[in-house]
C-alpha cells in the first residue's frame, strides 16, 4: 500500500473500510467457533465431574474465545473512529478555523457598532441635559401624561387610635413629600 494514499480521504477510507471489515469476518468467526467449543465441552465427560462441572469447564474455555470476539468487534470499531477523528481533525479542520475566524470578525464589529451606538447615546444625553432639555416640536403632543393626585381610601381613618383617644391622625398623601404635585422642572 502507499502510504501517500493513506493520507487521503478515499485512500483513509478504503483502509479503514477493509480492515473493518475483516476484524467483523473474524468476530463472526470466533463467535461461530465459541459456540462449537462450548457445545461440544458441554456434551463430553471426563472421569470425575460432578453434575455442573461440564457447564463451568465449557463456560470458562469458550469465554476465552468470546473475549477475542469482543476485540474484534472492538477493532473494528476502532477503524470507523479513526476514519472519523482524520476527517474531523484534519480534513475538516481549515473549514471549521475559516468559520471560527469569521464569526470571530463579526462579533468584533457587532460589539464595536454596540459601543459606538452607546456613546453616541450617551453624548446626546449629554447634549440634551446639558443644553436646557429637549426642545419641543410645534404641534406635537407631549408624551408624558401629568400626574394624577388620588387620595386613598383607608379604613384607617374611620376606628380610633389605640392610645384611647378619639382623635386621628390625618392620613399623608404624596402632595405632603412633594409639595409641587410631582412636576419635573
Amino acid at each position: 500500500m502507499d502510504i501517500n494514499a493513506l493520507f487521503t480521504d478515499e485512500g483513509l477510507r478504503a483502509f479503514t473500510s477493509t480492515v473493518r471489515d475483516q476484524h467483523m469476518k473474524d468476530a463472526t468467526q470466533y463467535g461461530q467457533i465459541a459456540d462449537i467449543v462450548r457445545r461440544r465441552l458441554e456434551s463430553e465427560k471426563i472421569d470425575g465431574d460432578r453434575w455442573l462441572s461440564k457447564k463451568v469447564r465449557a463456560w470458562k474455555v469458550s469465554r476465552q474465545v468470546r473475549a477475542m470476539e469482543k476485540a474484534s468487534k472492538d477493532a473494528a470499531s476502532a477503524a470507523e473512529a479513526l476514519y472519523a477523528t482524520y476527517v474531523n481533525e484534519v480534513l475538516e479542520l481549515p473549514q471549521r478555523r475559516a468559520l471560527a475566524a469569521a464569526r470571530k470578525t463579526e462579533r468584533r464589529q457587532n460589539r464595536q457598532a454596540a459601543a459606538g451606538a452607546a456613546v453616541a447615546k450617551s453624548l446626546q444625553k449629554s447634549v440634551t441635559s446639558l443644553s436646557g432639555g429637549p426642545t419641543e416640536v410645534p404641534g406635537q403632543v407631549p408624551q408624558a401624561r401629568p400626574a394624577e393626585f388620588v387620595t386613598p381610601d383607608s379604613p384607617w381613618e374611620q376606628w380610633p387610635m389605640a392610645s384611647g383617644g378619639d382623635h386621628v391622625a390625618p392620613t399623608r398623601t404624596i402632595n405632603d413629600y412633594f409639595p409641587n404635585g410631582g412636576e419635573r422642572r
